[in-house]
This record gives structure tokens, sequence and C-alpha cells, in this order.
């Protein structure tokens, strides 16, 4: 039977827990990335579990024809990083990006829910308004994004805008918050969210806050609040009011239980894989994942590799891989010269300690397990780029045509392929906006 902890303690695990180290050393934002980018880069011999090699005129037709959206993009940590723009093509290889535009364009991607992250910190007076301030910083960025490429990118707010945008040959950008964080000094800022284009939330990260109760990372932590605080709760039948989706990723399975029957809307799972596949702490269990479906609501499947599979990592490696990020002083003062150097040290440790790497058929193996038990109508992607996602053969968006070709081989039809590629994502979208109060509505956007 696997480790229930999936060798994975810290909140950027991705396929190693030493991420947790590097958020240690840079906790601004997440920094998953270039971890899983190096890791990646070192696995690139690893031939099998890659995925389909060759793309089918039907599989390029269907994703054509879909809406293609992803629910957790976490590129927004990278507008700040000098030198980084959206409308250059990088390499995971190079620099640990996975999204970017010239390689949505190549990947098939057309938009998604571009993430406000903030990683959880002291739940103090001081704590809390560098939260907020760290959020509306975010927030900023993204639009400061879309206002900069207006022939690339536009603001998605409603459900029918992602047809619309495509269509104008743009990429949608819908705005998510992943931790409410940011809200814990004044909630009422979620209205003002809201006007500035925010469309989901999830209230915890990977430790409790005084909203909600976090899964943790591996086995989760007691709780603190027994699920859901009534702050959280409140924010909940907020968000509700305003349309806004209710994510339950990183939050308990008290919360989920909690979450669902509270909210008047379905609910979304925006990054999360299958508990009965892999039991870890971040992943839900089929009968949540039944639940879920029986309420309307999406599960977006995660491709974290640490989430997939147990990579075999001990407390000795984690605290070998510490002391590497260390030495290097985090990801912002790493020069391109560490970065080679790095991947080889990597190189060697993994060796050292056995470390397995997920690859694209355990993300597959999490997807089509997850589609057989809520069934197609309540599936997507979730893949949680540039936050630490990617596995061996499923590196960068890129490579986004291999999930179509692989449910094709599966046997679903191009209309139940295309539903998991993205009409499922905006059909929540529609029925938690026309369930919202127009009252609420009106006010928050005066």
């Amino acid at each position: 039977m696997a480790r229930i902890d999936g060798g994975c303690t810290m909140p950027e695990c991705g396929h190693h827990s030493f991420f947790g180290e590097v958020m240690k050393l840079d906790s601004t934002f997440k920094t998953g990335a270039l971890c899983a980018a190096l890791l990646l880069a070192v696995a690139a011999n690893v031939q099998a579990g890659t995925g389909p090699e060759v793309i089918s005129a039907r599989a390029k037709a269907v994703q054509a024809a879909a809406i293609n959206l992803d629910t957790h993009l976490d590129t927004p940590a990278l507008f700040s990083q000098p030198g980084w723009k959206i409308t250059d093509r990088h390499s995971y290889q190079k620099d640990g990006s996975q999204v970017d535009y010239p390689r949505m364009v190549e990947g098939g991607l057309d938009g998604g829910f571009w993430v406000i992250f903030t990683g959880q910190g002291e739940r103090n007076a001081a704590g809390d308004l560098k939260a907020r301030d760290a959020g509306l910083k975010r927030l900023s960025e993204i639009r400061e994004m879309i206002a900069a490429n207006p022939d690339k990118f536009e603001l998605a707010t409603t459900a029918d805008d992602a047809a619309r945008i495509k269509a104008a040959g743009k990429k949608s950008v819908y705005i998510s918050m992943e931790n409410a964080y940011p809200l814990e000094q004044d909630p009422s800022l979620l209205s003002f969210y809201y006007k500035q284009g925010l469309r989901m939330i999830s209230l915890a990260h990977t430790s409790h806050n005084d909203f909600a109760d976090s899964a943790g990372m591996g086995k989760a932590p007691e709780g603190e609040h027994h699920g859901l605080s009534d702050k959280g709760r409140a924010l909940i039948e907020q968000a509700n009011k305003l349309g806004i989706l209710v994510d339950q990723s990183h939050a308990s399975n008290t919360v989920f239980d909690q979450m669902i029957e509270l909210s008047k809307a379905p609910i979304i799972l925006s990054h999360s894989g299958a508990y009965d596949v892999f039991a870890h702490s971040r992943n839900i269990d089929d009968a949540r994942i039944r639940k879920l479906a029986a309420k309307g609501g999406v599960i977006q499947v995660n491709s974290l590799g640490g989430y997939l599979i147990d990579t075999g990592a001990t407390p000795e490696y984690r605290a070998e891989m510490g002391k590497l990020w260390a030495s290097v002083g985090g990801r912002k003062s790493m020069t391109p010269e560490q970065r080679e150097e790095v991947k080889g040290q990597i190189a060697a440790i993994d060796k050292k300690y056995g470390i397995r790497k997920a690859d694209f058929d355990d993300y597959m193996r999490h997807l089509l397990h997850i589609i057989k038990v809520a069934g197609w109508q309540h599936v997507g992607l979730g893949a949680d780029w540039d936050g630490g996602g990617g596995v061996v053969g499923y590196e960068d968006i890129v490579a986004l045509p291999k999930v179509t070709q692989a449910l094709l081989d599966a046997g679903y039809t191009d209309e139940q392929v295309k539903g998991i590629l993205g009409d499922n994502t905006v059909r929540l979208i529609r029925q938690v906006q026309a369930m919202a109060d127009p009252a609420a509505v009106k006010a928050a956007l005066e």
C-alpha cells in the first residue's frame, strides 16, 4: 500500500517535497515551477509513460473545435520576474516556466483561470495587511498583462466570453484566487475583486487560516475549525451571491462536506486528484467525487507529481534537497549557470535515494479514474502549470494535445472530450452565475 504522505510535506512539493524549502527561501509567490522544470529536464531521457507520440488528425480537429480551458494557471507568479515576458516563447528547461502565449498557441490552450496566489503567512494584523497588499499587487499584474497585450489576451468574466474571445483569436483570462488569505483583513474586499474580474476563489492553501481547515500536504493535519469557520461560511455565501465559483481544492475533507451542503451553487475543485488512485490528503475520494457530480460540480485534474504517485522521498532526502536550495539562495537569485549546475546535483541526489518521477501515464491514470467515477460531464483540466504541476511527458502546455489523443484512444467521443477540455467548465460558470443575486452583483459593479 502506498505511503499515506506520498513523501511530500511542504507547499510546493511538485515531484519532491524540497519545494517547501524553496518556499521558505522565497515566500512571495509559488516557487515550484522552476524546481519541477529542473526535475523534468533531468528526467528527459525517460522513455516509458510519456504519452502518445503521434497526434491524429481527429484529435487535432477535436481540440481546434473545443474551448480549451485550464482552471489553475499559476503563471502570474512569473509576471514580475525581470526579463520574463508572456509574449516570448520560453522553455521549461531553461527558466522553469510552462505557459506563455506562443506555447498556448502551439498547445491549443484557449485560456483559463489565472491565479492570484498568496502563500499563507502570519495570521495577525501585520500578516493580514501584507497578504492584502500581495493579493492586490498580483491582481494588478494580471490586469496589466491583459492591458499590455490587447491583441492576444482579454479579460473573461462570463461563460459566453470563452467562445467569443476564442473566435476573436485571443486567449481568455478568467481570474481566480487561491487561498483567501488576502481577504482576512477585510472580507468585504471580495466585492472589489469581483468588480476587477475575479470569478473563482478557494478558501485555504497548505495550512489552516481564518476561513477554513487545510488538507495539508500528505497527511491531513488536525482541524482547527472542524471544517469551515463562521468567517468562511460567510465568504461562501457572499461568493454565491456574486456568482463566483467556490473552489474546494487544498481544503480538508470536512470543508468539502460542509461546503457542498452550504453552497447554493455547484462547487469546483480547480486542481485535485483521485485519493482512491493515490492516498494523498490533497486528493479526493470516490464517494466525495460522486457527491460533487450529483450536485452538478466539476473536478479539474491536477498534474502535480507528488499528488499522483509515491515518489519515495524520505526525510533524509528532503533535508539534503533543502540544503541544496539553501546553498543557491532560492529561485530569485539563481543564475543560468547555477540552474545548469543544480540540475546535475538534483540528478545525483535523486539517484542516491532512488526517487521516482511521475509521468504522463500516472497523470492519465488519475484522469481516467475520475472520469469513470464522476462521469465525463463533471471533469476538466487544472494542471497547476507554473505552480509545481507537470510530469515526464507532460512538461508544459505544448503537450496538451497528448491528453486529447489519450482520451480519444480511451474510447471517449468527440463531444465528451470537448466537455473535458473546457465545455464542462463553461457550463459550470454559466450555472453558478445564473444562481447569483442580481442585487448583489449590481451593488458590486457600481
